[in-house]
């Protein structure tokens, strides 16, 4: 697979509740492929990554220490999860753009905003 392949593939596993960006993934498969655990070559224009044999003893041993558990296996995923986590990006992203743009007096004011959406939602948990 080459990169954009994992990162959809980890989505998919995970149930939506993993997607790692290009920037953790790329760097992740250099580190791998520094290691022997990945070989990589071009193939079609992309970068396509295969694990090696030596990848895949220490896959077998990271499971064995697991539990046998997959990494982006959380247990049960809850139906509005996807949903808060599209509304967890957008807030993310409308704060990036207010740090970009903003005036500082803007960028204080969003500080709070989202200091105080935090304790909302704390307080939503502690309604038990």
């Amino acid at each position: 697979m080459h990169g954009y392949d994992l990162i959809r593939e980890l989505e998919q596993r995970s149930g939506g509740m993993w997607r790692p960006s290009p920037g953790s993934i790329y760097p992740t498969l250099q580190m791998l492929e520094d290691e022997g655990l990945v070989t990589a070559e071009e193939r079609d224009g992309k970068r396509v990554y295969s694990v090696t044999d030596a990848g895949r003893v220490e896959l077998e041993s990271r499971r064995e220490r697991a539990g046998g558990a997959a990494p982006w296996e959380f247990g049960e995923v809850t139906e509005g999860f996807a949903s808060l986590r599209e509304a967890v990006f957008q807030l993310g992203a409308a704060a990036m753009q207010v740090a970009r743009a903003g005036s500082s007096e803007q960028v204080a004011r969003a500080a709070n905003v989202l200091a105080e959406a935090r304790k909302k939602l704390y307080a939503i948990l502690s309604e038990g």
